[in-house]
C-alpha cells in the first residue's frame, strides 16, 4: 500500500513537472503539523517518509534541559521519540490530501511565475474559457491560464479593469492580450479577494503596450528597428494616437505603419475591435510635433513656452471643432502623446486677443546720423544733404564744387554737423 502511494506521488510529480524531493519534504512538514495537533505534542513532531516504501514515521520532540536559552525562552536542542501510530488517522489523511493539492498548485504557480515573470509586456494569444461579471479566463496553453480582469473599480478599489469599453468575449474565442503582471506565490503581500484561486497571469487589452506589440507583429520595419514608436496615447475601445520616427531618412515611417492601401493599420484596428488609430510623424521640434499630433486638423501656428511646458495652437476657424475633437478627445490624446499642455484657439479669437496686446513703440529713426557714402554737406538750417557722395570725395557733385569755391561755408556746415551730433 505504501509503495503504491509512492508510485502515485512519483507519477504526480512527473505529470506536474514537480521535483520529487521537494514534494516529499513539503509533505513531511505538513504531516508534522497534523500529527502534532492530533497527538497533542507540546514541542511539535517530526515526520519522515521512507523514499522506497512510503512508510510514515512520527517522532515526538523532547527538549534537552541544558539547551534552554534564557534570552529567547526556548529550547534549541531536542531528542526524538518514536510515537508512530498503528493506523493513519482519517483527519491526518484528509489534511495530507489537502496539503498535497496545495503543494502541487503552488509548485505549478511557481513554475509559471519563473517562466512568465520575465515576459511582462509581451503579447499572448489565447482562447476564452470562461467569462464572469468580474473577469475572463483565457487559456494560453495546456495547464497555463491567464486572467483578464474587468471589475467595477467603484465597488472593488483594489482590483483592475483591463477590458476596453464595449468589448464582450465568447466561449472559445481567440483573442490577443499583453501580460501586465504575474502573481508571485511566495509573496508576503496580503492577497486581494480570491487571488489564490485565480490564475497567476494577469493580462490586459487596454494597456498601450498592446498597441505597440500589434504594430511590431504587423510592421516588419518596427520589429527590425528601422522605424521607432516614440509615444502612444490610448483611450481603449475608442481612439489611439501613435507617434513614429524613422531612423532611415529614405523611409517614410507613417507609410510603413499604414501599409499598402492601409492593410497593416487595418489589421491592428480589426484586432482592437474597431478602435480608431491615428499614426502621426514624430519631430524633434515641439511646435511641429504638436501640430502633427492634432492631425487630422490643419494647424496655422504653434507657440511654445518651454518654461511652462505650454503649447498655444492657432487653427483656422473651420478646423477648431476638428482639432478639439468630440468631447475634447483629439486635443486630450495629443496632449498625452506629446507631453505638452495644449491650448487651441481659432484665428478670429487669436486676432482679437493680439489686437488688445500693447505693442512696444519702435525706436525713432536718427535722420542726422552718419550713413556710409552720404554727402556730408549740412545747410545753415541744419538739414543734411541726402545725395550720395562722389567716389573718393566727402560730398556729392553739387557740394563738391561749392567746397572748392567757398571752403569757409563748407566748414560752417561741418560745424553744424558737430552740433547736431551733440544734440543727438
Amino acid at each position: 500500500m505504501a509503495s503504491e502511494m509512492m508510485e502515485a506521488l512519483m507519477a504526480l510529480c512527473q505529470e506536474k513537472h514537480i521535483d520529487q524531493l521537494y514534494l516529499i519534504d513539503r509533505l513531511e512538514q505538513s504531516l508534522a503539523k497534523s500529527y502534532a495537533e492530533i497527538l497533542h505534542l507540546d514541542y511539535g513532531a517530526k515526520v519522515t517518509i521512507d523514499r522506497a516504501t512510503g512508510k510514515i514515521y512520527v517522532y515526538k520532540l523532547v527538549p534537552v534541559e541544558e539547551s534552554f536559552d534564557e534570552e529567547t525562552g526556548e529550547y534549541t536542542e531536542f531528542t526524538e521519540t518514536d510515537v508512530t501510530p498503528h493506523d493513519t488517522s482519517r483527519i491526518a489523511a484528509q489534511h495530507a490530501k489537502a496539503e498535497i493539492n496545495a503543494i502541487v498548485r503552488n509548485a505549478a504557480r511557481q513554475q509559471i511565475y519563473e517562466e512568465f515573470s520575465s515576459r511582462i509586456g509581451d503579447i499572448i494569444t489565447g482562447t476564452v474559457l470562461q467569462t464572469t461579471p468580474d473577469f475572463t479566463i483565457i487559456k494560453i496553453r495546456e495547464g497555463v491560464e491567464a486572467e483578464l480582469p474587468h471589475f467595477d473599480v467603484r465597488r472593488n478599489e483594489n482590483e483592475r479593469n483591463e477590458r476596453p469599453v464595449g468589448e464582450r468575449y465568447m466561449h472559445n474565442q481567440r483573442i490577443k492580450a499583453v501580460i501586465i503582471d504575474v502573481r508571485d506565490p511566495n509573496s508576503t503581500m496580503p492577497p486581494v479577494r480570491g487571488e489564490h484561486s485565480r490564475p497567476p497571469i494577469v493580462v490586459s487589452r487596454t494597456h498601450p503596450a498592446l498597441l505597440r506589440r500589434l504594430f511590431e507583429l504587423e510592421v516588419p520595419e518596427i520589429y527590425e528597428g528601422s522605424v521607432e514608436i516614440k509615444s502612444i496615447a490610448r483611450e481603449p475601445g475608442q481612439r489611439s494616437k501613435v507617434a513614429v520616427h524613422s531612423l532611415d531618412d529614405r523611409l517614410d515611417p507613417v507609410g510603413a505603419c499604414v501599409g499598402p492601401k492601409g492593410s497593416r493599420v487595418r489589421t491592428v484596428v480589426g484586432e482592437l475591435r474597431g478602435e480608431r488609430v491615428d499614426v502621426i510623424l514624430w519631430d524633434a521640434d515641439p511646435a511641429v510635433y504638436v501640430g502633427n499630433a492634432l492631425s487630422p486638423a490643419k494647424v496655422t501656428r504653434v507657440l511654445i513656452d518651454e518654461e511652462k511646458n505650454y503649447a498655444g495652437v492657432i487653427v483656422p476657424d473651420d478646423q477648431l471643432s476638428l482639432a478639439i475633437g468630440k468631447e475634447g478627445q483629439n486635443a486630450r490624446l495629443a496632449a498625452r502623446l506629446t507631453g505638452w499642455h495644449i491650448d487651441i484657439k481659432n484665428e478670429t479669437l487669436a486676432a482679437d486677443i493680439l489686437k488688445n496686446v500693447p505693442v512696444a513703440a519702435a525706436p525713432v529713426e536718427n535722420l542726422i546720423d552718419d550713413e556710409p557714402g552720404r554727402c556730408e554737406y549740412v545747410s545753415p538750417s541744419g538739414v543734411r544733404c541726402r545725395n550720395q557722395a562722389r567716389p573718393g570725395s566727402r560730398y556729392c557733385g553739387v557740394h563738391e564744387t561749392m567746397a572748392l569755391v567757398e571752403p569757409d561755408l563748407m566748414g560752417s556746415g561741418n560745424d553744424l554737423i558737430d552740433e547736431a551730433e551733440d544734440l543727438i
